[in-house]
């Protein structure tokens, strides 16, 4: 999705890194309580700095729903992210994406009209009523909005099994809540998580948005109980188990950790499996002088690095390509905003209507309170 950032002064593009840090610092003290900055893993070094909290999205959800005291969120995430606050947070609190180029590829892989286009679908040929929605938290707000007014919920890759467990249980009476779940829009998260459950190859099936009845046999669109999106990380996709075989090649004793958005194929190889928050457990509480390889973003990879210096922290992937999008907020960006509100003026604010906040609100607390 295209959006587009207003072009920063000079005086933000031309400041050194030091002058950037003591204006970003000014500008907080004078704000105070007033703002409250949200860091997701994958910011750049510059910014996490000046987070008030870090976090992965399902913890900077709760985060955003839990509090209420500062007047303005400073989300340095991604659009989706900052959509998701403004949903969650009250009505006097005002959420800001310093810079609103930043974005998700994979969340605009599903939009929308996609996604109804496939309900439509899915209602000629199956019972709709059992079939729950599931979206990732890597969507925009009106995707939210539809699995909320359509019975569905919103999951994050820290609690995609509680969400899978929730929308496929059977209450007391043994009624299913739904006997199909379509998800999206990362296939990958949804084809791993169905395999901790139990399903297998025969239980799953990869829904085309670009082809008729997302390019499935009729027989297929009855019988699957997962319906997983055709969308991936353009990151995530990248780590494979050549990597992972180079890695233990070069270290047999090391520890391989990968995201959940990462092949199947990758996951099976890997030691343990999980989101952000879980990594950053994981290389916490590996032995002094581990060395693991690590499939995720790598800005989080080389802060896992330096933070852990009795540890030796690498990429899986040799070429460490980053995200573009994920990691677009800097510096001079977080200073324009900062400063742009010790100056009375709001800038970079995200809103969501009512009417779509209403129901994604619905699918958010479904999560929050399932998980």
């Amino acid at each position: 999705m295209l959006r587009l950032q207003t072009p920063l002064p000079d005086d933000y593009t031309k400041a050194t890194t030091g002058q950037l840090a003591e204006r970003i610092g000014a500008a907080k003290r004078a704000l105070g309580s007033r703002v409250i900055v949200l860091g997701h893993h994958y910011q750049r070094d510059e910014v996490m700095a000046w987070a008030d909290v870090r976090g992965d999205s399902f913890g900077l959800s709760r985060i955003a729903a839990d509090q209420s005291d500062a007047e303005y969120v400073v989300f340095c995430g991604v659009h989706f992210m900052a959509e998701s606050a403004d949903v969650l947070t009250a009505a006097h609190q005002k959420v800001l994406l310093p810079d609103l180029n930043a974005g998700c590829s994979m969340a605009d892989m599903a939009d929308i009209g996609s996604v109804e286009d496939a309900w439509v679908d899915l209602g000629e040929v199956t019972d709709i009523e059992k079939v729950v929605p599931v979206t990732y938290m890597n969507s925009a707000a009106a995707l939210k909005a539809f699995v909320g007014a359509h019975g569905g919920i919103v999951c994050t890759s820290s609690n995609a099994r509680a969400v899978l467990t929730w929308a496929l249980a059977r209450d007391e009476f043994g009624r299913s809540r739904g006997h199909q779940v379509l998800f999206f829009p990362d296939q990958h998260l949804g084809r791993n998580t169905g395999y901790q459950l139990g399903y297998g190859p025969e239980d799953m099936a990869v829904w085309n948005p670009r082809l008729d009845h997302g390019g499935l046999e009729e027989t297929t669109l009855k019988n699957t109980t997962l319906l997983l999106w055709k969308g991936h990380c353009s990151v995530h996709q990248r780590f494979s188990p050549d990597q992972i075989a180079s890695f233990r090649s070069e270290h047999p004793q090391g520890i391989v950790l990968v995201h959940p958005e990462c092949a199947h194929e990758v996951v099976e190889l890997a030691d343990q499996v999980g989101s952000t928050d879980a990594i950053i457990r994981a290389v916490d509480e590996a032995p002094s002088g581990s060395v693991i390889g690590v499939g995720t973003e790598i800005h989080l990879v080389n802060r896992l690095d330096h933070e852990n210096p009795d540890k030796t922290v690498v990429s899986l992937d040799p070429l460490v390509c980053p995200c573009s999008t994920m990691f677009r907020i800097d510096a001079s960006h977080l200073a324009w905003v900062l400063e742009g509100l010790v100056d009375g003026q709001v800038r970079n604010r995200i809103t969501v209507d009512e009417a779509t906040a209403s129901w994604a609100r619905v699918a958010l607390q479904r999560m929050l309170s399932t998980t």
